[in-house]
C-alpha cells in the first residue's frame, strides 16, 4: 500500500464521534477505520488522523502527561483554505463545532474564522482577502 508522506493525527475522547463531525466538515469517508484510528486522505501526500487518547497513552507509556489531561485546550490549529467559507462554517457548527472568533478579515490578508472541534482542536477556515 502506498502511504502518503505526511500524517497529522489529533488525540481525541471519542473516536467515533470525532470520525463523524470530520467526515461531515471533510466532505469525505475515512480512508481508514478500525478501532483506534480513522484516517482522511486530504491529498496524495497527506493523510489527517484519528486517535483515541487512551491509546496513544499506552503508547506514550506514562512518559508525558495523559493526552485527556490536556482536553479541551487549543493544542493544534487545522487552517483549511475553501471556496465558501460561510458554508463550511455553517456545516461544522451544525455538526458541533464551538465559534471561537467569527469570519472576519485578518491581518495578514486571510478572512478567516476560527471554531473548535469536541477536544478543543481548532479548526480555522480561510479565503483571500478581496
Amino acid at each position: 500500500m502506498n502511504r502518503p508522506k505526511f500524517e497529522i493525527i489529533l488525540y481525541v475522547a471519542n473516536q467515533q464521534r470525532s470520525r463523524d463531525f470530520y467526515a461531515s466538515i471533510l466532505q469525505i469517508e475515512p480512508s481508514l477505520d478500525v478501532p483506534g484510528m480513522s484516517e482522511f486522505k486530504l491529498s496524495n501526500d497527506l493523510l489527517l488522523g484519528l486517535m483515541p487518547e487512551n491509546g496513544i497513552a499506552k503508547i506514550l507509556s506514562n512518559k508525558t502527561p495523559h493526552p485527556n489531561s490536556g482536553n479541551g485546550i487549543p493544542r493544534c490549529e487545522l487552517y483549511f483554505r475553501v471556496e465558501n467559507i460561510e458554508e463550511a462554517f455553517v456545516i461544522a457548527i451544525n455538526k458541533g463545532a464551538k465559534l471561537v472568533s467569527q469570519i472576519q478579515p485578518r491581518d495578514w490578508g486571510d478572512t478567516v474564522g476560527y471554531l473548535a472541534d469536541f477536544d478543543g482542536h481548532i479548526i480555522a477556515y480561510a479565503k483571500a482577502s478581496e
